[in-house]
């Protein structure tokens, strides 16, 4: 290996970090899924260009960073890079959409815009489990990463419930369209009520960021929009407690 030595270090046990350009390439190639890649600004040099083409040509999650962000993740010898391996393998939209409509039950999933803060994510991954939706999809660039503090706020979830990575979510609400599968948008921008929207159908709830919501562009091609009747005085929930309101409702419908 020469001079391109590489580290991996357990970060917690169900995630991994990778060191050093060419053990990321080697782990890319070899398959390894990888939820994202930290890469020193201004980073330079033929080997970081064969990493920056593998990175584009399997669209995976970088994000350009300073040296004292490297340092704060590890000690080691980074050579400018970190990967984090997710602790899952992620699904086929296609394939998971076509396996839960033959299954013969009423498809539940859950689309995630944007959503950033990953105990969150893990908190929605738990209720979304426990209340039986048949998948999640999230977008490649820009959510919560799939790392250990996802693993620990979902309470182990994470593993029991497909998680799909998709490259925009626009086009996933399409094919979910497509499927027969109505695509709600979880926001305060309608009149209408959650409690008027008819559940007992295949659906896909779409719950937006934690500080700006669903994106405009996203209200602008879903079939339904609603939201939760607020009687106090504060203007909003927690994103992954409206989660669990708008789960449950579907739930309650479905049982009735």
């Amino acid at each position: 290996m020469g001079g391109f030595l590489f580290y991996i270090c357990a970060m917690h046990e169900n995630t991994t970090q990778i060191f050093g350009i060419r053990a990321i390439i080697e782990a890319i190639n070899s398959g390894s899924t990888i939820d994202k890649v930290f890469i020193q600004k201004g980073l330079r040099g033929d080997l970081f260009n064969e990493l920056d083409q593998l990175l584009r040509a399997n669209a995976i999650s970088t994000s350009f960073v300073p040296p004292e962000k490297l340092n704060r993740l590890t000690k080691k010898n980074h050579q400018g890079v970190i990967a984090l391996i997710s602790p899952i393998a992620f699904h086929n939209l296609d394939t998971l959409v076509l396996n839960v409509i033959e299954s013969g039950k009423v498809p539940t999933f859950l689309i995630l815009d944007q959503l950033s803060d990953v105990r969150n994510f893990g908190a929605i991954i738990r209720t979304a489990e426990c209340t039986g939706v048949d998948g999640i999809i999230i977008q490649k660039k820009g959510g919560a990463p799939v790392n250990a503090d996802a693993v620990k706020t979902s309470a182990g979830a994470i593993f029991k419930i497909p998680i799909c990575k998709v490259d925009h979510i626009k086009d996933a609400i399409y094919h979910l369209q497509s499927s027969g599968i109505q695509v709600v948008a979880a926001t305060e921008k309608t009149t209408h009520n959650v409690y008027d929207i008819d559940f007992t159908v295949p659906v896909a709830i779409v719950m937006g960021s934690e500080g700006k919501g669903v994106s405009p562009s996203i209200l602008k091609i879903v079939d339904s929009k609603a939201k939760l009747p607020m009687l106090g005085e504060i203007a909003s929930l927690n994103v992954s407690v409206a989660c669990g309101a708008f789960l449950y409702e579907i739930v309650r419908q479905r049982l009735n």
